[in-house]
């Protein structure tokens, strides 16, 4: 018979544990659960969020589906931006995203070193390059299925000269005609100091991959799961595994990769275009 279980386990004081450790649980909470509910619980919670250390790190996603939303989640964002104190290092924007709060962003962080955009439709390549300059730090950046190019690319590789990581990820853009090759090159000619390069679902070809394992020589991983057009045979195929350290081939599993999407938040975006559809994919 299993032991009745311990009152004080079962009646446990949350608000008891020390000051770091509450912190340390609250901060890994997303800014938007942080916003609406977490601050709310009790006043040594909110009194808590009030410290600009809080928010180093911000996490905001839009839920899906997006057209159903309540909130203004770019003021929010902004909000939690506002907190920092200009101590914010990493954010994360999902699903929603302006040219304003980008520039919001960075006007606010000058420490900020990780930049993730994940389908942010509305940030485009000038907001980008506008801000690019004032990202000096910047280490890490992530654009996935966004409408972002070369130019972009380019600006942020002048002026972001200690970016180590870049993941360009555009599986669900191939219908935009946007010339891939172009990218390639861009990363070549201006991230030479990249150790970490994530191109999923590019439709680059080996030309594109050569410029960027000359121009980049100090890559140590190197996705290209899905890079259709890639072929890793021969001598291409011989200077990737011996440039690379981790290499993704693009028949390899994708089971672990990060950015999953909802379709409907595609179709629903697109839906009065009259150039969209999504059956210019050939995997659909």
């Amino acid at each position: 018979m299993d032991p009745s279980p311990d009152p004080a386990d079962e009646f446990r004081n949350w608000l008891a544990l020390p000051r770091d450790v509450t912190a340390s649980i609250l901060m890994r909470l997303e800014a938007f659960e942080i916003l609406t509910s977490a601050q709310m619980v009790c006043s040594s919670w909110h009194n808590l969020y009030k410290d600009p250390s809080m928010w180093r790190a911000v996490h905001m996603r839009k839920p899906v589906p997006l057209w159903e939303f309540p909130y203004d989640v770019e003021k929010m964002c902004r909000n939690a931006v506002d907190r920092s104190c200009g101590q914010l290092v990493h954010i994360n924007v999902e699903n929603f995203g302006t040219d304003e709060l980008l520039r919001h962003i960075a006007d606010s962080s000058s420490q900020l070193k990780c930049l993730r955009l994940v389908r942010c439709y509305h940030i485009s390549d000038k907001g980008l390059s506008e801000v690019a300059a004032k990202l000096p730090l910047l280490e890490e950046l992530v654009i996935s299925y966004c409408f972002l190019s070369k130019e972009a690319l380019e600006a942020v590789g002048r002026c972001c000269s200690h970016l180590k990581s870049l993941k360009f990820n555009s599986r669900e853009l191939w219908h935009f005609k946007y010339d891939e090759e172009e990218l390639a090159i861009a990363i070549a000619e201006n991230m030479s100091e990249l150790r970490h390069l994530q191109l999923f679902g590019n439709r680059l070809t080996n030309d594109g991959l050569q410029a960027i394992l000359d121009g980049c020589p100090h890559l140590e991983s190197l996705d290209l799961r899905e890079c259709f057009n890639v072929s890793l045979a021969g001598n291409l195929g011989r200077g990737c595994s011996e440039q690379i350290k981790d290499l993704w081939r693009p028949h390899d599993s994708t089971d672990d990769y990060d950015f999953k999407y909802d379709l409907r938040i595609y179709i629903r975006y697109f839906e009065d275009l009259d150039d969209f559809d999504v059956y210019d994919d050939p995997t659909y």
